[in-house]
């Protein structure tokens, strides 16, 4: 369902360890927002609900809510290094079209709303 490579896998797990928060994971998600529709979200988190989805990716916990699952579905999260640091990539099939800098997109069932248009 989401991918996530072997080097943005290594970069998430030096990220909690450097936490102090025991039995962190990764948590991502969907909502509503952002210049094209919908916004990603990307973080840490000890808080598990009942309809969230568990991953587990080579010792890294995943967890996504129940409602984000549909828009995330072949996702793909890799990291990049560049000459001015480095830094995660979303990659989503379902996106039908991006924001400039990446981080919201919209899905071909909103490209009908004015208000999901892309900046």
């Amino acid at each position: 369902m989401i991918n996530i490579s072997e080097i943005a896998n290594e970069k998430i797990k030096e990220m909690l360890a450097a936490e102090e928060t025991p039995n962190l994971f990764l948590r991502i998600g969907v909502k509503e927002g952002g210049c094209s529709g919908f916004s990603y979200g990307m973080g840490f988190d000890d808080e598990q609900h009942e309809d969230d989805k568990v991953i587990e990716y080579s010792g890294l916990k995943v967890v996504v809510d129940s409602d984000s699952l549909k828009y995330l579905n072949g996702l793909e999260i890799d990291f990049k290094e560049s000459a001015m640091g480095g830094g995660f990539t979303i990659n989503n099939p379902n996106a039908s079209a991006t924001c400039g800098c990446g981080s919201s997109f919209r899905t071909a069932t909103e490209a009908g709303n004015p208000a999901a248009d892309p900046c």
